[in-house]
């Protein structure tokens, strides 16, 4: 199975009518490591997870990358069978088409058989640009929300938008504060 390759990607937003603008940078892994690259590209950036429910259903959700998600509660949310886990790098590579430190919601053009539902955070969504990677964690692309919203429909992947649960907020001590 053939997967995409990123300039196939780019070419294909392309012809989409898609306008987008591509950040060549050292590779980053994690939301943390990616602080720098991100402080000079515009508009808001993400974190995606690749997750599978009970029954073995497939979901990708793509949030803003400071929004905190109860992942123990997230199942609720997105209609999942139980519990969400991660999948594994292997689901991840033979579905969509890319390795762990580089899942975006653009490898959904790469699941043909639309065995993944699209999860996108409603905060992410509040912002014109969105930015991901174009496949690989070496780049990073801009597009607006619009043409975002335009290629997953493209693809099959009719997005589900919604405030993800985040986690419960600790209460403060109380008894670390007498009177």
């Amino acid at each position: 199975m053939s997967h995409l390759s990123p300039q196939a990607l780019l070419d294909h937003l392309t012809s989409l009518g898609i306008r987008a603008e591509t950040v060549e940078h050292e590779p980053v892994f994690t939301v943390a490591e990616s602080q720098h690259v991100k402080a000079r590209i515009p508009g808001a950036h993400s974190k995606n997870l690749f997750l599978k429910d009970k029954k073995g259903r497939l979901f990708l959700i793509t949030a803003k990358s400071e929004t905190p998600i109860d992942l123990k509660r997230a199942h609720e949310a997105v209609g999942a069978s139980g519990r969400l886990s991660f999948g594994s790098a292997d689901q991840l590579r033979m579905v969509l088409g890319v390795e762990p430190g580089s899942v975006t919601p653009f490898a959904v053009a790469n699941d043909k058989a639309r065995q993944v539902t699209m999860i996108l955070d409603a905060n992410l969504m509040e912002h014109e640009r969105v930015n991901f990677h174009p496949l690989v964690n070496s780049m990073t692309t801009g597009v607006s929300r619009e043409d975002l919203l335009k290629f997953l429909r493209f693809t099959g992947h009719e997005p589900l938008i919604l405030r993800l649960p985040e986690p419960p907020q600790e209460l403060p001590d109380a008894s670390a504060n007498p009177m």
